[in-house]
């Protein structure tokens, strides 16, 4: 038998090995890089979530989860509302301009909403991730101000913020409540994180 005989067989052999050595990577690797792709479960918590405010009598909170955050939808009384008006100098930020939490431009408002009667707001502290509890009744309480206009009080450190979101001045909350994208699909169903149709 001559050199280049075996030359060829060993040659056959080892384009077979490293064929079926690439056959065997591809079939172990499919599985495992399909992995990476989010379960139908995952997609489904970054899902939009449907709300129909119309549920909701005046004064009420509804809370709803999206991605695994409380998402508060608050109708207001015109009360409510009007004491809105009155609190830009006892805010750390009344024009939702500070940027770790960008306010959507459809809410950079003072009353931080689309639809002035409704508040869509994250439901968690900006200072360590606490959830503020509803203070809603005006007037001297413990933990609040004489002056209290209604609104949250977030009792771990003591944040306070109003019935738009907004922080109050010299408390440990850094910012606002966030405003997740939102909009009104109908006039009475509301559309949460997604962005409004262009």
């Amino acid at each position: 038998m001559s050199e280049a005989t075996v030359d060829n067989g060993r040659r056959t052999w080892l384009i077979t090995s490293a064929a079926m050595g690439g056959v065997g990577a591809a079939a172990v690797a499919v599985p495992f890089v399909s992995s990476f792709a989010p379960s139908e479960r995952a997609k489904a918590a970054g899902a939009a979530v449907e709300f129909d405010v119309s549920k909701l009598q005046p004064g009420e909170k509804a809370v709803v989860e999206w991605r695994g955050k409380p998402v508060w939808v608050m109708r207001r009384t015109p009360e409510q509302l009007a004491a809105l008006e009155k609190l830009d100098a006892q805010l750390a930020d009344p024009d939702s301009a500070r940027q770790a939490y960008p306010t959507p431009e459809y809410a950079k408002n003072r009353h931080r909403s689309i639809k002035p009667e409704y508040l869509v707001a994250v439901g968690i502290c900006t200072h360590l991730g606490c959830s503020p509890g509803d203070k809603f009744t005006p007037g001297p309480q413990p933990s609040l101000p004489d002056d209290w206009a209604g609104g949250f009080l977030c009792a771990c450190h003591g944040s306070t913020f109003d019935m738009a979101g907004r922080v109050f001045k010299n408390k440990p909350a850094p910012d606002n409540l966030e405003i997740p994208p939102h909009y009104y699909v109908s006039d009475t169903v509301l559309l949460i994180g997604e962005e409004p149709k262009a």
